[in-house]
Parts: C-alpha cells; sequence; structure tokens
C-alpha cells in the first residue's frame, strides 16, 4: 500500500502569493502527494448574527483565499508534480475549483451540508470528507448523499476535531470501524503533531491517506494553536514511511539479491556443517 499524504495549508498562507507557492514546494520537498488550501468567504461560513457580535470571527476574514490566486497556485503545484486539492465553504467555491483540483476535500464541519456533498459530487471529482464529531449515522447518511449524486470515488478521513488533538484521543481504531460500516477506504486527519500517532494509523490501521496541518516558519495564523508540523517535522515521518513502503517486496520467497553469496555457506544437509561440500573442495583459504 502507498500511503497519499496531504498537507493542508489551511490559513498559513497569509493571502501572499509566493507563499501560497512556498506552502506548495515545502509540500512537494516533504514527499506529499498532494498540498490543500480552503476557500471560504467569512460572511458565507458564519451566520450573520454570529458576524455582529463577534470580531474574532468577523477577522477571519484576513485569512481569505483570493480565488485569483488559483491558478498559479494550480501551475506551481503542475510544476512541482503534487496534486492541488482545496476545500471548498460555499457553493459557488466548488465551481471556482473545479478547473485546478485533483479532488475536493469536505471539512468536519460541513460533513451535514448536503448540498455541499451533492455539488462536489455532481463534478465527478473524487471527493475526500474528514469525520471528525460525526456519528456513525451521520456519517452513513452523507455518503450516501455522496453516492447517490454520483461521486466517483469517495474517501473518509477519520480525525478529531479539537486543535490540537491529545494523541490519547485520537481514537485510530475508529479507521478500521468506519471502513467496515461504510466500504469506504478510510484514512487519517492529523491534529496530534506526533509521529508515533501517524506511524500507529498507517502500520496498524492501514490508513492509505494521511492529511496534517503544514506550517512553513511559525508564523502562520494556526501555528500558535499546536496543531501544524512544520517541514522538518514531517519530511522524516514521510521518508519512514516510504522506508517501509519499499521494503514490502513481491511477496515470494526467494534470496534476495543481497543474500545470494551466502547461499553456499550454509550447512551441508549430508554432515550439517558449513559450507556445502561443493564449495568445501575448491575452498584455498
Amino acid at each position: 500500500m502507498s500511503v497519499h499524504f496531504c498537507a493542508e495549508v489551511s490559513s498559513n498562507h497569509a493571502r501572499d502569493p509566493a507563499r501560497c507557492h512556498a506552502f506548495v514546494d515545502a509540500a512537494a520537498a516533504a514527499g506529499c502527494d498532494s498540498v490543500k488550501f480552503q476557500l471560504f468567504r467569512v460572511d458565507e461560513l458564519f451566520a450573520p448574527e454570529i458576524l455582529a457580535k463577534s470580531e474574532k470571527h468577523r477577522a477571519r476574514a484576513a485569512w481569505e483565499l483570493p480565488e485569483d490566486l488559483l491558478p498559479a497556485i494550480a501551475g506551481r503545484c503542475a510544476e512541482r508534480n503534487i496534486q492541488f486539492a482545496c476545500t471548498p465553504f460555499y457553493l459557488g467555491a466548488v465551481a471556482a475549483l473545479e478547473p485546478y483540483v485533483a479532488f475536493y476535500k469536505i471539512a468536519s464541519y460541513e460533513l451535514l451540508w448536503d448540498d455541499l456533498l451533492i455539488a462536489c459530487a455532481r463534478t465527478g471529482k473524487p471527493v475526500v470528507l474528514s469525520t471528525g464529531m460525526a456519528t456513525i449515522d451521520e456519517i452513513r447518511h452523507a455518503v450516501g448523499v455522496l453516492r447517490g449524486a454520483g461521486a466517483s470515488a469517495i474517501r473518509l478521513l477519520h480525525t478529531v476535531s479539537a486543535y490540537p488533538t491529545p494523541p490519547g484521543e485520537a481514537n485510530l481504531a475508529s479507521i478500521d470501524f468506519i471502513r467496515r460500516l461504510t466500504g469506504c477506504p478510510v484514512g487519517w486527519s492529523d491534529h496530534t503533531v506526533s509521529p508515533g500517532v501517524i506511524h500507529r494509523a498507517v502500520h496498524r490501521w492501514g490508513a492509505g491517506f494521511v492529511e496534517f496541518h503544514l506550517d512553513l516558519d511559525e508564523t502562520g495564523a494556526e501555528y500558535a494553536a499546536g496543531h501544524c508540523w512544520l517541514p522538518h517535522q514531517i519530511a522524516p515521518v514521510i521518508a519512514a514511511v516510504r522506508q517501509g513502503e519499499a521494503a514490502d517486496g513481491a511477496g515470494l520467497k526467494t534470496a534476495a539479491p543481497s543474500e545470494l553469496a551466502d547461499r553456499d555457506w550454509r550447512a551441508d544437509p549430508a554432515d550439517g556443517l558449513r559450507p556445502l561440500k561443493a564449495v568445501r573442495a575448491g575452498f584455498g583459504a
């Protein structure tokens, strides 16, 4: 199994085109398969009665990704041979992203919004759906909506929508539970910033897709919360998983090239001594 690693930029881009491109470069250099941004407008994300009363929520307008940056970000991804993905948070974002994204990612907070699920599914592009906070009945409903709307491929991500997530609350066994009850491939969206949790998700629970939040330099808008990885932290985790993938082999039991020279130095079946008698006869000390 080859694990797909997706770097989530979230709101750490500061609306800066150069910084957006640096995220693409950093994700590619770390060994990721995709890099994901978020497309939202605060006035289409929060209800007006919330925005009227909360300066904190109104301030998130500074985190919005301008739509006019999408073509250049997608182009940078193509140059770096990494997939471009994005999370739409309003219905118009689905159409705005369609020419550019390899897949849509739907956030846990939008799992209940059937109209968004349907809009993404109808594009025919793959859909990745996070399941934080959801019950299994809510997850089944969302999968049914996606399938009914013609989603070409559905992948679910088990996650805990706490930023950061204590490793002891990761509940990785849910990966297998959700997989069995939905028939969908299930991965892990990480908020723990724990290498051990990612390795456990992959090697014990078969997560074939791992999403993680990335920052470049500890200055991103979300870094201080504690759920973002830095490039030098995640790169060795990805490298270790890739090294393990390379060790799988073909599944046949044959002598490896590195051990061929030792085959003749096994104990001879006639007397139990090393090496084989054929080697002893021509051996010169």
